[in-house]
């Protein structure tokens, strides 16, 4: 079947539209090149209105908002919703929304499609409880190998996925676009009133409770951009160490993505640090790592594979444990006591987002999805 244009593909998410960027950058490509997409998520209550994109958009509201119950009602609604629909091909992000897109797929007789935006088995709220993870290992062992085609976000993990079930994955990374305007010259020290930013979710296993215990001693202020299980558990802490009053945090809450580029685009600092507590945070390759380098700015990341591999081709980050007393050191270093340095992994930044940016990966996911219409055999 020749169906590489106009053709509907729908996607599957469990997050609120608005934030997630990862789904704007394929949606948009795929939409760009002709396909007609449709995005399907999540409603709260407390949700924007949908902000406009060149692709279609739909949430589905709950009346349970976490746990079992959430799952369980969520995934009812989407089967019902998908059996409502027409598509070419039908795509699930992550195994939170698969089984129903695998069986309205089925149902059609059409493509379904695996994007692994995490190992979510291995995800610490999965890890730290057996039985769910049991559960969903099971969900994945049959789903996995019953996709058309299958990718993710990075190659450790794709490595993962095919020792496991001995299929291809491909690689599609959660990189920003490469915009049209240059960056100003790497500045000669960190700017005068630049900030050190956290964006993305105050989850477990994200370093957050080392950083704020690190902040009193740190020459310079933190904004958090994002929410998660940790929220008023991490604005607490920050109250106990006299963060707030002092000013030394702003936690900003859900930041749309044209005001977080803003945001970004003003630090001084990135944090990228995650504690090792399953293989889905060990093998990650997260978007926020190519944000803060496109936005030219030093960060903060922890020595697991990727962001190693990365450091070590072009070197934009300093490597900490940890520790409060190691992210203050570092922070420091390069806010205050080693200007150089500063100077030097905001150059190389310059130089990085060159070689590892949308455009690249845009190209490869259309590939992919093209790929679709090349006759195959499709597991049952």
């Amino acid at each position: 079947m020749a169906c590489f244009r106009m053709c509907t593909l729908i996607f599957t998410v469990t997050t609120d539209l608005n934030y997630d960027q990862r789904m704007q950058r394929i949606c948009g490509s795929l939409a760009g090149h002709g396909y007609d997409v449709l995005l399907v998520g999540r409603e709260w209550a407390a949700s924007r209105p949908l902000t406009a994109q060149a692709y279609r958009q739909h949430r589905l509201r709950c009346w349970y908002n976490k746990g079992k119950l959430f799952y369980l009602e969520f995934n009812i609604r989407l089967f019902a919703y998908l059996l409502s629909q027409r598509a070419a091909a039908w795509c699930a992000i992550d195994l939170d929304t698969a089984l129903p897109v695998w069986l309205r797929a089925r149902l059609a007789g059409q493509p379904f499609v695996y994007d692994a935006h995490e190992l979510f088995t291995e995800v610490p709220e999965v890890v730290a409880r057996p039985a769910v993870q049991r559960l969903w290992r099971a969900v994945e062992s049959f789903i996995v190998p019953r996709a058309a085609l299958a990718y993710t976000v990075g190659p450790a993990l794709a490595q993962v996925f095919e020792q496991r079930y001995g299929r291809p994955f491909s690689v599609i990374r959660n990189i920003s676009r490469l915009e049209a305007s240059e960056l100003p010259p790497a500045p000669p020290a960190a700017p005068a009133g630049g900030y050190i930013l956290y964006q993305g979710a105050l989850n477990a296993g994200r370093g957050l409770e080392a950083l704020l215990d690190a902040m009193p001693q740190v020459a310079g202020r933190l904004v958090v951009c994002g929410e998660g299980d940790l929220s008023a558990a991490l604005r607490e802490r920050a109250v106990r160490l006299g963060l707030l009053d002092s000013g030394k945090v702003d936690f900003r809450g859900y930041v749309l993505p044209a005001e977080l580029r803003e945001v970004t685009s003003h630090a001084a600092v990135g944090i990228m640090l995650l504690e090792n507590q399953g293989l889905s945070y060990y093998y990650s390759l997260a978007n926020k790592f190519f944000d803060y380098l496109h936005a030219g700015i030093p960060q903060l990341i922890v020595d697991f594979p990727e962001y190693r591999h990365l450091n070590q081709q072009y070197e934009v980050a300093e490597v900490v444990e940890l520790t409060p007393d190691s992210i203050t050191t570092a922070l420091n270093g390069l806010l205050r006591d080693n200007p150089a340095r500063y100077h030097e992994l905001a150059q190389n930044c310059r130089r990085a987002r060159l070689a590892f940016n949308w455009q690249h990966e845009e190209q490869q996911l259309v590939a992919l999805y093209q790929s679709l219409w090349v006759p195959q055999t499709i597991p049952a």
